[in-house]
């Protein structure tokens, strides 16, 4: 696959899964205690984006190994680390729909039922730290290979040091009320919506770049965009 072809790939499913998940947020906040239709439909909805997300990351890897081999192994962390994560969110999005569909009355599945307290580490510190790892691997790529604009590289590091900030969330409390707790809405479905609007803009930047890179493959003795 051309260089041109794996942007436009992985922007187009960074795009589809970016808007997934934002669409899932508000699934979240429409109910105080939310009927099992709308757990199973926020739950569909994030897995499906998060297996777009696959894509988007696999094609991460491939862009940053096309542009310089010698940083596959940087290529190889964001790839698992993005793995990982939507690994994190399966199985909390899996204890929700179980324990809808188990429990016979209407029950907030993110702090009460059968499986609540298992999905605080997974939905925060260990989400935390999984994105920051991402996030820190890719921002070190586009600052040094320049494959996409500075804004992205300087935004991701950015983004790590917020999602690290709210590590320590985790001896606060497990109220979903609470912005800062193991299971605050700032800890789980604020960074959630913050990662998804970072990822549509650059995936959108991937997008927008393919079309400069085809322009160079077509013409040889165009010079590969670099971005400063």
């Amino acid at each position: 696959m051309s260089e041109a072809a794996t942007r436009r790939t992985a922007g187009v499913f960074g795009l589809l899964a970016s808007l997934f998940i934002v669409g899932q947020v508000p699934l979240y906040f429409i109910y105080e205690v939310p009927p099992d239709w709308d757990i199973l439909t926020r739950s569909l909805i994030g897995i499906a984006g998060c297996t777009l997300y696959l894509v988007f990351f696999t094609g991460l890897r491939h862009l940053i190994r096309t542009v310089d081999p010698r940083y596959d192994w940087l290529a190889t962390v964001v790839q698992t680390a993005g793995v990982l994560w939507v690994a994190m969110v399966f199985v909390p999005q899996s204890m929700e729909a179980g324990a809808a569909i188990s429990v016979d009355l209407d029950i907030d599945t993110t702090t009460e039922g059968p499986f609540a307290a298992a999905q605080y580490l997974m939905q925060g510190a260990i989400s935390r730290f999984l994105m920051a790892l991402l996030l820190i691997a890719l921002g070190i790529a586009v600052s040094r290979l320049r494959f996409l604009p500075a804004w992205v590289g300087r935004s991701a590091y950015v983004l790590a040091a917020v999602n690290l900030a709210f590590v320590p969330a985790v001896f606060f409390g497990d109220d979903a009320a609470d912005f800062y707790s193991a299971q605050g809405w700032g800890t789980t479905a604020t960074m959630g919506a913050v990662w998804s609007l970072w990822t549509l803009a650059v995936s959108i930047s991937v997008l927008r770049s393919a079309r400069k890179v085809k322009n160079s493959e077509q013409h040889p003795s165009h010079q590969a965009p670099a971005y400063a």
